[in-house]
């Protein structure tokens, strides 16, 4: 990622209307401002994961993750586990290792990718 053309701004992420994206369990709102260039674009996302929630994917997208409020529980394909916590953070290049997560009692994140 480079960072590139993206003048100054602030976000007021309640602004920003949520969509909704299913999953094997609850469902996930997104919150998505995109910047940059095309070609080398930034997405940039506040999710919120209802309580339940569990990923219908193996996901191989790179992302810089925070988890705001709740739990996210994340299980790469070789087994390991992970929990975060609020202040807690994950990172991941594309493609190096796929992911999976689930948030019983629901998180809130910021997701950079």
């Amino acid at each position: 990622m480079r960072m590139t053309d993206i003048p100054f701004g602030t976000t007021d992420w309640s602004d920003i209307p949520a969509t909704r994206h299913s999953a094997e369990a609850g469902e996930a709102l997104w919150r998505t401002q995109v910047f940059g260039p095309e070609g080398n674009q930034i997405r940039v996302r506040m999710v919120e994961y209802t309580p339940g929630y569990v990923s219908d994917h193996w996901c191989e997208k790179g992302h810089v993750l925070l988890c705001l409020e709740g739990e996210l529980e994340t299980t790469l394909a070789d087994g390991r586990h992970y929990v975060l916590k609020p202040g807690m953070s994950y990172q991941v290049a594309d493609g190096a290792e796929p992911h999976r997560s689930v948030s019983p009692k629901g998180a809130k994140l910021f997701i950079v990718d």
